[in-house]
């Protein structure tokens, strides 16, 4: 196991670093999101009974900033060890591809949940509640941040260039997060976009994530967890058989 604890502390250690941009940016941007969304409609939007709108849109904002951010881990690593060529280091020594790929999505899943934390902690000036679930809340945050880490692997190793990678984020990764209910309730849609709602596994993510601050969500957790375990599941083995064949990373 000491190459598997070599990789995950050069990962780790890799976005500590430079903690200003991989952490303090992604808490930055979610707190402007807060400020701007949560002025404009607090009085306006109600999501749940009870529970106000910049209160609502705290778990989301939280969960979308470890997606982001679990995802933009793994790929950005992969992708700049392919460019610059120091990917053979990792490629040489006796580490199997479980632990290469173990490595890479624990390493995202941290940076993804110390961003969640950061955000978390700096909107609690701005809005108070009570966390009704906390297993959910920790069960949604390493599911979603492992999923995330997964896809980010995928995309680091099948992208050749950072345009390719930025696209993979751009028109992916960025329309899945934002339309997946993290500023609305998917009850205040149209039927036919609530059911699109459906398809997209980001939504459940974030609404199962929601559920555990508050004891209310638009779908049930247990539906919630079944399906971002399911993809998980999926992701984690295409991931691992990109990595078993070398796909774009042996020769």
């Amino acid at each position: 196991m000491e190459g598997f604890k070599t990789l995950l502390y050069k990962e780790c250690l890799r976005f500590w670093k430079v903690g200003f941009q991989t952490v303090l940016s992604p808490v930055l941007t979610a707190v402007l999101y807060l400020l701007i969304f949560g002025h404009v409609l607090e009085d306006h939007v109600q999501p749940f009974p009870g529970v106000s709108y910049t209160a609502f849109l705290v778990p989301g904002l939280v969960m979308m900033t470890v997606l982001q951010n679990a995802f933009a881990n793994s790929s950005s690593s992969l992708i700049q060890s392919k460019i610059t060529g120091n990917i053979v280091f990792v490629l040489l020594p006796p580490i199997s591809y479980r632990e290469f790929y173990a490595a890479y999505v624990i390493a995202a899943v941290l940076r993804g949940a110390a961003c969640g934390v950061g955000v978390l902690a700096v909107s609690l000036p701005f809005v108070s509640f009570n966390i009704a679930q906390p297993g959910w809340i920790i069960a949604f945050t390493l599911l979603g941040g492992a999923f995330l880490g997964s896809l980010g692997v995928i995309a680091g190793i099948w992208a050749d260039k950072f345009d390719q990678l930025a696209a993979f984020q751009n028109f992916l990764i960025m329309p899945l997060t934002m339309l997946s209910g993290v500023f609305y309730s998917i009850h205040s849609l149209p039927a036919f976009w609530q059911g699109v709602s459906h398809f997209n596994p980001f939504f459940f993510m974030i609404d199962g994530f929601r559920y555990g601050f508050f004891g209310a969500s638009d779908v049930s957790p247990w539906t919630s967890i079944s399906v971002v375990t399911a993809c998980f599941v999926v992701l984690a083995v295409v991931t691992l058989q990109m990595l078993a064949r070398g796909y774009k990373l042996r020769a």
